[in-house]
C-alpha cells in the first residue's frame, strides 16, 4: 500500500451515499486478476463496519488498446502470438489463475474466452454509472468474459447486457452510433498514468492510499480500517486526569 497525492473526489453515481470514504478502482474487464481482486475487496468490504459510508467508483483501463474489434484466435493464441509468451508458459498461467479464482468462488474457462477490445464495454460501464448500475455492469462483464465465453466487444451482446441492466435502449444504442463516453474512458486511462498506475487492478482510497494488484482480503481490510481511522480520528473530551481504572488499579 502506497500513498498517493491529490484531491479527494465526490461521489458520481446518483442515489449514492454521502460518502465519508471514496474508493476508486482502475480495472479492465479483460483482466483475470481484476475479477479476483474485485472478489477479495468485496470480502473485506463486507466485514468493514463503515461499509455504508463507502462510495466506490470503477475507473476504465485497457491492458491492450491495440486488440482488434474481432480477434481470430483463442486467448492462448493471443498471448503466445501477440505477447510472445511460450504456449506452455501460458497454459501454466491459465491453470494457476483458474485455481486461484476458484478459491474466490469464480469459475474461469480460458478455453472459452473470446479475445476482444474492451473499450466499448468501458463506455457501457460509464453509461451504467449514470443510472446507478455501474457495479452490476462491471460484475456482469467480468463474469460473462471469464466464466461464460461472451464476446465483450460484440454490439449484440452489449445491447442485450444493457437491456438486462435496465439501461435505456436509446442510450445503449448511442454507444454504437456516437463517441459518447469516449472522453470519459480516455480521461480514466490518462488519470491512471498521471498517478503512476502501471497495472491493474489498482485501488485508491481517498486519493491517499494506493493498493496494487489482487491483494488478499486481509490487506484490503487493513487498508480500509487504517484509512478510516486517519480520516476520522478519535478526539478525547474532558480532563485526562479524571477518575478511571487501568491495568495497575483504579484512581482514588
Amino acid at each position: 500500500m502506497r500513498k498517493i497525492t491529490g484531491r479527494r473526489r465526490n461521489a458520481l453515481e446518483p442515489g449514492g451515499v454521502d460518502a465519508t470514504m471514496k474508493i476508486e478502482i482502475w480495472s479492465d474487464v479483460a483482466c483475470p486478476w481484476c475479477y479476483i481482486g474485485k472478489r477479495r475487496f468485496e470480502t473485506a468490504l463486507a466485514e468493514f463496519p463503515h461499509r455504508d459510508s463507502v462510495d466506490i467508483e470503477w475507473k476504465s483501463y485497457q491492458l491492450d488498446p491495440s486488440v482488434p474489434g474481432h480477434y481470430d484466435g483463442t486467448e492462448l493464441d493471443y498471448l503466445s502470438q501477440r505477447k510472445g509468451m511460450a504456449p506452455e508458459q501460458v497454459k501454466q498461467m491459465f491453470a494457476h489463475v483458474t485455481e486461484t479464482a476458484k478459491g474466490e468462488g469464480l469459475d474461469y474457462h480460458f478455453d472459452k474466452v473470446v479475445v476482444a477490445n474492451s473499450f466499448t464495454a468501458h463506455r457501457l460501464i460509464h453509461l451504467a454509472a449514470g443510472h446507478g448500475r455501474q457495479d452490476a455492469a462491471k460484475e456482469r462483464l467480468l463474469s460473462d468474459h471469464f466464466e461464460h465465453g461472451k464476446d465483450i466487444g460484440n454490439q449484440e451482446y452489449l445491447t442485450e447486457l444493457g437491456e438486462a441492466l435496465g439501461l435505456p435502449a436509446q442510450e445503449v444504442a448511442e454507444l454504437f452510433t456516437s463517441d459518447k463516453f469516449t472522453d470519459e474512458v480516455n480521461e480514466d486511462i490518462n488519470e491512471a498514468r498521471a498517478i503512476g498506475v502501471t497495472g491493474v487492478p489498482f485501488f485508491v482510497i481517498d486519493r491517499k492510499y494506493g493498493i496494487s494488484g489482487a491483494q488478499p482480503a486481509e490487506l484490503f481490510s487493513q487498508a480500509l480500517n487504517q484509512a478510516w481511522q486517519e480520516a476520522n480520528p478519535l478526539i478525547p473530551v474532558g480532563a485526562s486526569d479524571a477518575e478511571a481504572c487501568g491495568p495497575d488499579g483504579c484512581s482514588v
